[in-house]
């Protein structure tokens, strides 16, 4: 089976978020990057058992600069057999999705994976785009996954249950926590990553749909008020007033 699967860069979970540029800029000074969480955990690991256990190859797809050259190694050194790096920024969902769909035109992918989101800007957005793109079917937070020749059975979880889908033939899906489980790379992933092809394309002329016009934000939060178990009275005024809850 010929895999693909999308990766991103994000910040480091414990990055102190902040902006700059009048707010209109993330401030990435001094903020470690890594591969997008669900990317890494679940599509990609996914992919490689499906590959070891049926044969086939899995190619991961960046769209970024040089500089994210980094994460993408360390997808090969996870397992991945190649890669391709779109050079360009990725702007917003829709440059990002379309530069995805162009590539994966060129091959004849039997599955593209992708996280469900990723963990700074969470939109969900590029794995329905790429399929529509692609005019494939769509399977979002996919819990597991089992493929037999080219039907793929999908669970993911839903309001109050599961939902299970067979797809025959190619589609796209978005990977949830459940997937699969992490994998460390060893030393010897590393050795082989630095030898494995990465293809450097350049990016298709594509507007950018969305602009930020700012970031803000969130309220910090308060700190835990205590309150004498025998001050009842207090308890119920600060639920009543200030937390609104009763």
């Amino acid at each position: 089976m010929n895999l693909l699967v999308c990766i991103s860069k994000t910040p480091d979970t414990t990055s102190k978020i902040s902006f700059k540029s009048d707010d209109m800029e993330y401030n990435s000074d001094g903020v470690s990057f890594i591969m997008n969480p669900y990317d890494e955990w679940y599509a990609l690991v996914r992919a490689l058992e499906i590959t070891e256990q049926q044969g086939g190859t899995v190619t991961v797809i960046n769209v970024g600069p040089a500089t994210n050259d980094i994460i993408i190694r360390k997808a090969l050194a996870i397992g991945a057999h190649d890669a391709i790096r779109v050079d360009t920024e990725a702007t917003d969902a829709f440059t990002v999705a379309s530069n995805i769909a162009t590539q994966a035109k060129l091959k004849n992918y039997d599955i593209i994976f992708l996280g469900k989101e990723t963990i700074d800007f969470n939109g969900s957005e590029v794995g329905a785009m790429v399929a529509e793109m692609l005019d494939l079917p769509f399977i979002s937070y996919a819990t597991k996954l089992d493929v037999a020749a080219s039907l793929s059975t999908v669970t993911r979880d839903i309001e109050g249950g599961e939902e299970i889908c067979e797809v025959d033939g190619p589609l796209v899906i978005s990977a949830a926590k459940g997937l699969a489980e992490q994998r460390i790379p060893n030393m010897k992933g590393i050795m082989m990553a630095k030898n494995k092809p990465l293809e450097v394309v350049p990016a298709q002329n594509v507007p950018q749909r969305v602009l930020t016009s700012k970031f803000i934000l969130p309220p910090a939060k308060s700190g835990v008020k205590l309150i004498d178990p025998e001050n009842m009275d207090e308890l119920v005024r600060l639920l009543h007033e200030e937390a609104k809850v009763i």
